[in-house]
């Protein structure tokens, strides 16, 4: 088998090149170009989400010992694994240069992995450069990689004989510490694939691994943003009155919260500096839009335009925004707040959760798939995806709702469970609830406004809702007042609290567990 030091040998590596360096060298491949924004613009061909059903773990000695198995956690043998490395390594050798990335993914140094990305395309390094934690000058003389990524999009596998399921394969190696992309150009798989292997090591060290924003007020009170892509995490926690410590990926350790990257990955869909103007001006020179439409004469994005998919992208490195913790380290959370974007319009905007409920929700994980994160999804999905990050969680999903709900009781967080998505009706009928009136919830909630406010209890869902919030229509918050068709909602809440029963049924938890569910069953 061809090792990766051959690789790491080849006669044109570029090694950590700088912003413009790697700017210069996506526009005179080819690669990309340059907007109005002096950000580089790329297209991912037909790959413009992940490919989940391609993610592969090697099932060896290591592995075996706390993989959570199943259709998230597909197995791969070892020989299908170094077959399809050498293969890889040989290709790249092939090529006239090679981009590598030595940096680190996590933030905290009690806790961080030191990784190497190696490309096949310039922006894609760019990508890792902007999207990972960069190394001082000082780390780089003794650096020494404890994982490596090695991605080669324009490398087909060929299933019949390669043992993948198509062209495109995602593999990670918990034994060689290595992980192998090939046949898709979406970068979202670069990043996605360390969050996995740090979801692997963290719990292993004692140390929550979550798929969460995070940002803390002026007196140091951290908040934390749960949800699966869509539902607001970047948007929410990019707050001009608090300090963004990262927008997707953390560890909780009994120090407190730190962030895994060094850099936003954020959605640009009717992206407006009005109503998002952290993330609006971070789109500048060393950014990466993905499949973003331009005016091809002035170079001005269109945000509207969705013509290659819903799931337009903007990459760039967390000091492009302007208050920002540096490290991306905090204390304990007092505020967690699960995100979902319910597209049947069922759901309250927002509630208060008891620990119980808060266990309840983060083993659940609902949301609405919304179109473009994943391939092959056009209109909103329902979906439960356990922790609200199911698809990154390579041990038992047990694991990381046990440990949170030791760490909630703990820190005596709140919780809250607030709906990003459709008000007035399902999607098609209703419309998504206003940015504004969700901000001025979560601000409420973080501020402690709604600690010991009047509720109402949902008659189908069990769940503590608000009765007044500042700058909140009152009829918002109770979903039924906002349906015309008031037998349509009642039907639809039955069904959706039913699939949150069928779903949950996998789970073997305490009974008070399971009581805190929707409190309609069949």
């Amino acid at each position: 088998m061809i090792k990766t030091k051959h690789l790491l040998a080849h006669k044109k590596m570029h090694e950590n090149l700088s912003v413009p360096s790697l700017v210069e060298k996506v526009i005179l491949r080819g690669e990309g170009k340059i907007t109005s924004t002096g950000a580089v613009l790329v297209e991912t061909g037909k790959y413009t989400g992940r490919s989940p059903k391609d993610r592969f773990i090697v099932q060896d000695e290591i592995s075996n010992q706390h993989v959570h198995w199943g259709s998230i956690n597909q197995p791969i043998s070892e020989e299908t694994f170094e077959r399809l490395l050498d293969k890889v390594v040989n290709f790249l050798l092939e090529k006239d240069e090679v981009f590598s990335f030595k940096g680190f993914a996590g933030a905290d140094e009690n806790y961080n992995l030191p990784i190497r990305v190696i490309n096949e395309y310039a922006w894609h390094n760019l990508f890792a450069h902007q999207l990972f934690i960069r190394p001082t000058k000082e780390q780089l003389q003794s650096f020494k990689e404890e994982f490596t990524v090695i991605s080669a999009p324009s490398f087909k596998a060929n299933p019949e004989v390669d043992g993948t399921k198509t062209e495109t394969f995602i593999i990670i190696s918990l034994k060689k510490k290595i992980v192998l992309i090939g046949g898709t150009e979406y970068a979202g798989e670069i990043k996605k694939s360390i969050f996995s292997v740090m979801n692997y090591l963290l719990p292993l060290q004692n140390v929550l691994s979550m798929h969460c924003s995070a940002n803390v007020g002026e007196d140091g009170d951290v908040a934390l943003f749960f949800g699966l892509s869509g539902t607001g995490k970047t948007t929410l926690s990019a707050d001009p009155y608090r300090k963004l410590i990262g927008d997707d990926e953390h560890g909780w350790s009994e120090a407190g919260v730190f962030n895994i990257e060094g850099g936003c990955y954020a959605k640009t869909v009717d992206l407006t500096r009005e109503q998002e103007p952290q993330i609006y001006d971070a789109i500048r020179f060393g950014a990466i839009l993905e499949n973003v439409i331009i005016d091809e004469e002035t170079g001005e994005p269109d945000y509207t335009d969705v013509s290659l998919t819903e799931n337009t992208r903007a990459a760039y490195p967390l000091h492009n925004i302007d208050n920002i913790v540096v490290p991306s380290v905090a204390g304990h959370p007092k505020t967690i707040i699960f995100l979902t974007a319910d597209a049947s319009g069922i759901l309250p905007p927002i509630s208060k959760l008891t620990k119980e409920q808060a266990m309840y929700h983060f083993l659940s994980g609902f949301t609405s798939k919304l179109a473009g994160t994943e391939r092959g999804v056009t209109e909103p999905e329902p979906t439960f995806s356990t922790c609200f990050g199911a698809p990154f969680l390579p041990l038992d999903p047990s694991v990381y709702a046990e440990m949170l709900g030791e760490k909630i009781e703990e820190f005596d967080a709140n919780v809250f469970l607030v709906n990003t998505g459709w008000t007035g009706g399902p999607y098609g009928v209703g419309s998504r609830i206003k940015l504004a009136y969700t901000r001025a919830m979560i601000h409420a909630a973080i501020k402690g406004e709604l600690n010991d406010v009047e509720t109402r209890v949902d008659e189908f869902f069990g769940l503590h809702v608000p009765v007044e919030i500042k700058g909140v229509p009152k009829e918002i918050l109770t979903p039924k007042e906002t349906w015309e068709d008031k037998e349509a909602y009642e039907k639809e809440a039955k069904k959706l609290a039913q699939a949150f029963h069928e779903n949950f049924a996998q789970f073997n938890v305490s009974a008070a567990i399971k009581k805190a569910g929707p409190t309609y069953r069949k």
